[in-house]
């Protein structure tokens, strides 16, 4: 009961639920393994009770929790003393006496009826001065009158999150997958602008939706980078391998020998984008990094002229410690390999006088990994400006993915913000009954309080930089996450909690500073409570098609469009499942089928397939959307299918209607196949008609198939 009893203190479950009705114990060895990656000794009896009696003393001795936070219909502030002065000195620089909220709900109830987030500006509830607080992270001092004092980061935060559009549809793309006639062999930021100006002006669309572009571990002797943009090495910091090279200004200026040097390169470059988009072969990150780190090594040898010397420097200053730890790590990996736990001499440790003596030393390397940070800011900056001014409401929506790679950037530098020894993943369910392990390690919720959610803060903020909207992987995961103990299967892992008042205060802190929507992927197993927790806030949810039935009939029948949730982006497929082309013809089954993947006799998935299609093409003929006798299998049909599955999607109440950029034209690959590492080209594909032919950005937005769809889409965008 003791260890019990302390995990339950550590946010650390002893059992789950992996169905309705039914628990599962968590082994012992598992929680005593979570609580020591919790910095909490639980090996014996004895260590169990002095870590019992060391949290109940600490707890009656604390006047104020580590982080504070506060939004206009709820108070995270504790019970104090009777007469405890409080003290707040604000993030702009003030310093004032406060009285704590007095929240007033019908400030909340009026907001709520306007459609609106109640305004701290406008409420008595934040009532220490003139105006209340306003939203933002800030310092709370109390004093008690029994002489203990303390003090806390306070979050403000806006009750609910910017919201989207009333109705608003834009493209959902793998960028790498989107070559042009200028490409370098995968698709560039120049690429994304391109879509975005396009779609924008042509179709009315509100958002391009892209992959995470978090920066890569990158390979090293002999081994390949991992194409996953999902195990990136930081994501705090997006990757320079989608530059446009020629967009960077000072290209213009090389001259003489080193011109002729890039414009060789741009050669090469051309060759890789014709392999890939007429000879066949697979997007190749690193040979197509390999061209372009080279290519910028020649641009900055150009001076910068005043006025970019500035903005560079501006740059720097406002990335601060952050930005400089990414570049050293980048710069070490280059003389040491990409695995930090693994350097010589005290470098893995990134306060170490040994990484300062290092950094030192390559201090050139270091500057231009800085500079390669500037100018992807840069182009980042110019796509969603060039997004905004084709028209678009929201624009870029940048994918945030749940983890970080173990020997990456941000896990060397803030190694005491992530739990050692630990990776996530998710436990054993209907679908997989082992579990699984993502190999990525997990953020400590203690150390997120400690620090005032700062990590996790400054992470979201550069993620908005240049966004107007954000998708989050996994958004269950702000509630809790599944740790698996290093070298134990999946299922000997257990759920780990994270203050989710903190962690939805912290994004809609930020989400609200960059007036930006937050799209959650909220898809498979959600605990309970959990959608309806986002909602509250504002967060979206997002709903496929084929998974959107009516779970309390059996056999659950496809859901009528008039039931779907509003709050939520609907669409027919992601980047993990089949083409909507491949689900209607059954192509996916096969392959699945090709690559040993099924977990039942061929016949047998075949024929629930084809039922469950069925059935979602019997409802497209009673409301009107297919003309009868078409069944999908051949290529008319099949486009006729496809249409009526998004003419489906504009029936929903659905806020954001997502439209997969290879559906358009018909591609019936997945970019990517779960269960799958080299035995399926995950994250290599470019975007492929329905005969798997490559077709550049010209060629798509040429496409018939692609106008005829878009034209009944664009239909859907609201006033």
């Amino acid at each position: 009961m003791g260890r019990a009893r302390l995990a339950a203190l550590h946010g650390v479950a002893t059992s789950y639920a992996p169905a309705p009705g039914r628990s599962v114990a968590v082994s012992e060895d598992t929680v005593v393994a979570v609580l020591a990656a919790l910095g909490v000794d639980a090996s014996t009896p004895r260590s169990v009770q002095e870590a019992l009696e060391a949290r109940e003393q600490a707890d009656a001795l604390r006047l104020l929790p580590a982080t504070v936070v506060l939004r206009p219909s709820r108070s995270g502030l504790p019970a104090l003393p009777e007469g405890t002065l409080l003290r707040v000195e604000t993030e702009d620089g003030r310093s004032v006496a406060w009285q704590g909220p007095t929240r007033d709900p019908a400030g909340v109830r009026e907001a709520a009826r306007a459609g609106r987030a109640p305004d701290a500006t406008a409420f008595s509830g934040f009532s220490g001065f003139s105006g209340g607080l306003p939203y933002g992270r800030h310092l709370l001092r109390a004093q008690a009158p029994d002489g203990r004092s303390a003090g806390a980061s306070l979050i403000v935060s806006p009750e609910r999150l910017p919201e989207p559009p009333e109705r608003s549809h834009g493209f959902l793309v793998q960028l790498y997958s989107l070559l042009s006639a200028r490409s370098w062999g995968m698709g560039d930021l120049g690429d994304l602008a391109e879509l975005a100006a396009w779609s924008g002006r042509t179709y009315g669309s509100d958002f391009v939706q892209v992959n995470p572009l978090h920066a890569a571990v990158p390979g090293t002797h002999g081994a390949p980078t991992d194409p996953s943009p999902y195990r990136p090495s930081s994501r705090r910091f997006p990757d320079p391998v989608h530059l446009r090279v020629e967009d960077v200004a000072e290209y213009a200026h090389l001259t003489g020998p080193a011109r002729e040097r890039a414009e060789a390169l741009l050669t090469r470059a051309a060759a890789l984008r014709d392999g890939v988009l007429r000879g066949g072969e697979l997007i190749d990150r690193d040979a197509v990094w390999a061209l372009k780190r080279r290519a910028l090594e020649l641009v900055r040898a150009v001076p910068l002229g005043p006025g970019r010397r500035a903005a560079h420097d501006a740059f720097l200053a406002g990335q601060g410690p952050a930005l400089e730890d990414h570049a050293t790590w980048c710069a070490l990996a280059e003389v040491h390999g990409t695995d930090w736990r693994g350097w010589p001499g005290g470098l893995s440790d990134p306060r170490s006088a040994a990484t300062v003596r290092a950094r030192e030393e390559l201090h050139d390397r270091v500057g231009f990994h800085r500079w390669l940070a500037w100018l992807t800011d840069e182009q980042l900056a110019a796509a969603q400006r060039a997004a905004r001014e084709a028209g678009m409401r929201v624009g870029l929506v940048h994918d945030l993915a749940v983890g970080v790679h173990p020997s990456g950037a941000d896990a060397w530098a803030q190694q005491d913000a992530f739990a050692a020894g630990m990776s996530i993943g998710a436990p054993p369910d209907a679908f997989n009954a082992r579990g699984q392990d993502w190999g990525l390690p997990p953020w400590r919720p203690d150390a997120l309080e400690a620090g005032g959610y700062g990590p996790y803060r400054d992470l979201l903020r550069g993620l908005l930089r240049h966004a107007g909207a954000l998708r989050i992987d996994h958004v269950m995961g702000l509630f809790r996450l599944w740790w698996v103990p290093e070298g134990r299967e999946p299922t000997l892992g257990t759920y780990v909690r994270y203050d989710p008042e903190a962690m939805l205060g912290v994004l809609a802190l930020e989400a609200h500073r960059a007036n930006a929507t937050v799209v959650g992927e909220d898809l498979g197993t959600v605990e309970p409570g959990v959608r309806d927790a986002l909602a509250e806030r504002g967060v979206l949810g997002t709903s496929v098609l084929w998974f959107e039935r009516d779970w309390a009939r059996e056999p659950a029948e496809p859901l009528e469009p008039a039931r779907w949730r509003t709050s939520c982006l609907a669409t027919a497929t992601t980047h993990d499942l089949p083409s909507t082309a491949s689900r209607l013809t059954g192509d996916h089954v096969g392959l699945r089928h090709r690559l040993g993947l099924l977990g039942r006799p061929l016949a047998d998935e075949q024929r629930e397939d084809a039922r469950e299609v069925a059935e979602w093409l019997t409802l497209f003929r009673r409301l009107g959307l297919l003309p009868e006798g078409t069944e999908g299998a051949d290529e008319a049909d099949e486009e006729a299918a496809v249409r009526a599955v998004h003419r489906y999607l504009l029936l929903t109440p659905a806020r954001m209607i997502g439209v997969w950029l290879p559906d358009t034209v018909g591609d019936r690959r997945p970019q990517n196949l779960p269960g799958t590492w080299d035995q399926y080209p995950n994250w290599r594909l470019p975007v492929a008609d329905a005969e798997g032919r490559p077709l550049s950005l010209e060629q798509l937005v040429a496409s018939p198939r692609l106008h005829a769809l878009m034209e009944e889409v664009r239909a859907v965008r609201s006033p």
